[in-house]
């Protein structure tokens, strides 16, 4: 048999183009969770839960990169969430924050070997949500913001740690939040507090303000007011004169070079 010797300066191929599988997610009983994408997915914003007994799994990760490459990256980190998740969680009497860091582990090992230089950057907001207990446990990896109000007040969730991605051997240490009847949560990825109003950035100090003032319960109109905010921030007048829903942006809208998302956790009062 010939063999042909690959020049040690020859790139490895390209790993086959995938797009994530879609999220079949169905109502929980005493938690109103949504997740919101605004303009075609240009970049690597990634969403994905799982219902496993009392336990709702779920990730939101910004991966760097071009869409395609990202995408892919994207999938791959799925199939290791979707056969790992149920692992860790699936059984009674789970250790959450034993079984959250673990499965950062995982995800953040698919990541390193994603791409040739084993080097991916993702920040990802990784956590499980006890529906019997009512309790978020989470890594924070790489600060994506998470704005958290209760009856002590809107702030954001410290406890942040290291970006997936770079490192293999990085080791997390989960945060825990209890969720009082009322207690809503919001994640944001950087192109919702990148939107800019000439040189001033959205920032989180708005998405506090936000989530301080809201009145809605619905985890939905959450995500939605808070992406229509950032779309008048960056086009006061344009956004003003149109008065295009969200669904229409994406048709109406030049494209854009970041991604919009915004995932909304709510617990009914």
């Amino acid at each position: 048999m010939l063999s042909v010797p690959i020049h040690p300066s020859q790139p490895p191929a390209a790993p086959t183009a995938r797009t994530p599988q879609p999220i079949h997610l169905p109502p929980l009983e005493g938690l109103d969770i949504k997740a919101r994408y605004d303009t075609a997915r240009t970049g690597g914003d990634f969403f994905d839960a799982l219902t496993l007994g009392p336990h709702l799994v779920f990730l939101l990760s910004d991966i760097a990169g071009t869409r395609t490459c990202a995408h892919t990256i994207a999938a791959n980190t799925q199939d290791t969430f979707r056969a790992r998740a149920p692992q860790l969680f699936g059984t009674p009497g789970a250790n959450l924050t034993d079984a959250i860091s673990t499965l950062a582990h995982d995800i953040n090992h698919t990541l390193t070997t994603a791409t040739p230089h084993g080097v991916c950057f993702a920040p990802t907001f990784l956590a499980c949500f006890d529906l019997s207990l009512n309790i978020l446990t989470y890594i924070n990896a790489g600060g994506q913001p998470a704005i958290f109000r209760d009856t002590d007040g809107t702030r954001i969730l410290t406890n942040a740690c290291m970006p997936l991605g770079l490192f293999s051997l990085l080791t997390f240490e989960p945060g825990i939040q209890a969720f009082e009847p009322g207690a809503r949560l919001l994640l944001v990825t950087k192109g919702v507090i990148e939107e800019r109003s000439g040189r001033t950035p959205f920032g989180t100090d708005r998405l506090t303000q936000h989530l301080q003032t809201a009145t809605t319960h619905s985890a939905l109109d959450l995500c939605q007011q808070i992406l229509e905010q950032a779309h008048e921030f960056n086009h006061p007048s344009w956004f003003s004169f149109s008065k295009l829903s969200l669904s229409n942006l994406r048709l109406t809208r030049p494209e854009r070079t970041e991604d919009l998302t915004a995932v909304a956790l709510v617990r009914p009062a």
